[in-house]
């Protein structure tokens, strides 16, 4: 970290070019096409997918285009669908929000993995090419997560990605009725070079046997 920032310029916005790993692809939403795909994959999960999130679950299909139109079309956020090169069709999806160019900081939010994607190499994968994109793509500063403070899939999953969780914000926000505590968490850009290396190492083929299970766990990288 320097405290030197009389050079600073504000960082450019996220753009709309997809993102291509080994085993999955990261696409920003710009229409309508992954949709249906969506819908599919998590119109039969359980109602644990949606516990806390603001939205869901949904009734069919234009219930959920309705809040991915919103997500994707009318709102600041970058919408993106998670798509694993095993099947091509979009498995879930994630956004880049929050966005403060000004400052260089950006939050991972809006996360539903289907249940398929959930826990695999290809979601890990997503991550970590969005997190490349947020500090090497466009030199921002810091990068943050929040959930609720009782969600701890996603408290494990911060930590696991190398966040490091900063405080609880108390009565932040209510969500479909109640109160929502909120669990920051954050990376910055003098932390990203280690956990890039970690991220690089970990997804390498030689850590995965032919059943595809991890030989190393990522945290044993670091």
């Amino acid at each position: 970290m320097t405290n030197d920032l009389s050079a600073w310029q504000p960082r450019a916005l996220p753009g709309r070019v997809a993102l291509e790993g080994r085993s999955v692809l990261v696409e920003p939403v710009g229409d309508e096409r992954r949709f249906g795909q969506l819908y599919d994959v998590v119109a039969g999960a359980d109602d644990a997918l949606w516990r806390w999130m603001g939205y869901g679950p949904f009734a069919n299909g234009q219930a959920l285009e309705t809040v991915l139109r919103r997500l994707a079309f009318d709102s600041a956020m970058v919408l993106h669908a998670v798509v694993p090169k095993s099947s091509g069709r979009a498995e879930g999806w994630m956004a880049l929000m929050r966005i403060d160019a000004a400052n260089g900081v950006i939050e991972i939010g809006n996360v539903v993995l289907g249940p398929r994607l959930q826990r695999t190499r290809e979601a890990t994968e997503a991550f970590f090419l969005l997190m490349g994109r947020v500090f090497d793509e466009l030199d921002y500063r810091r990068l943050e997560w929040k959930c609720d403070a009782t969600n701890g899939p996603s408290r494990r999953a911060a930590e696991r990605l190398g966040f490091t969780y900063e405080g609880t914000f108390r009565q932040h926000m209510v969500v479909k009725g109640r109160n929502r505590d909120t669990a920051w968490f954050a990376m910055t850009d003098d932390e990203w070079p280690r956990r890039r290396s970690a991220f690089e190492a970990w997804l390498d083929t030689g850590n995965f046997d032919d059943r595809g299970r991890q030989r190393q766990s990522l945290d044993a990288f670091r």
